[in-house]
């Protein structure tokens, strides 16, 4: 049973810093994509960033290029979302979600490719 569980978020303040995780387990995701996305109120669930986990591929959202960072650690079997400079507008709830396709770039943001969702954590950005 794939179980994919985030952890890390929080209340922060303009400019400060996160980092999420996500703990995957239930089977090996050497060959998976690894996603972030989010949701604010209101809205739809949006992609932020996302990574295959050997690292051979990585894409990011425009509104979060170069404040966002999506690693992994294999040993862990652990995904993370680094997040810094952050903005009252990335106030969301943040899902880690997994996907066995084999897509590139910016197939990557596809949403419907990802198999497995964790359940979400609150990640909110005062002013």
């Amino acid at each position: 049973q794939v179980q994919l569980v985030e952890s890390g978020g929080g209340l922060v303040q303009t400019g400060g810093s996160l980092r999420l995780s996500c703990a995957a387990s239930g089977r090996t995701f050497s060959s998976y994509a690894m996603g972030w996305f989010r949701q604010a109120p209101g809205k739809e669930r949006e992609f932020v960033g996302a990574r295959r986990w050997s690292g051979s591929s990585t894409y990011y959202a425009d509104s979060v290029k170069g404040r966002f960072t999506v690693s992994s650690d294999y040993a862990k079997n652990t995904v993370y979302l680094q997040m810094n400079s952050l903005k009252p507008e990335d106030t969301a709830v943040y899902y880690c979600a997994a996907g066995s396709s084999t897509l590139y770039g910016s197939a990557l943001a596809y949403k419907g490719q990802y198999e497995y969702w964790g359940q979400g954590t609150q990640v909110t950005v005062s002013s």
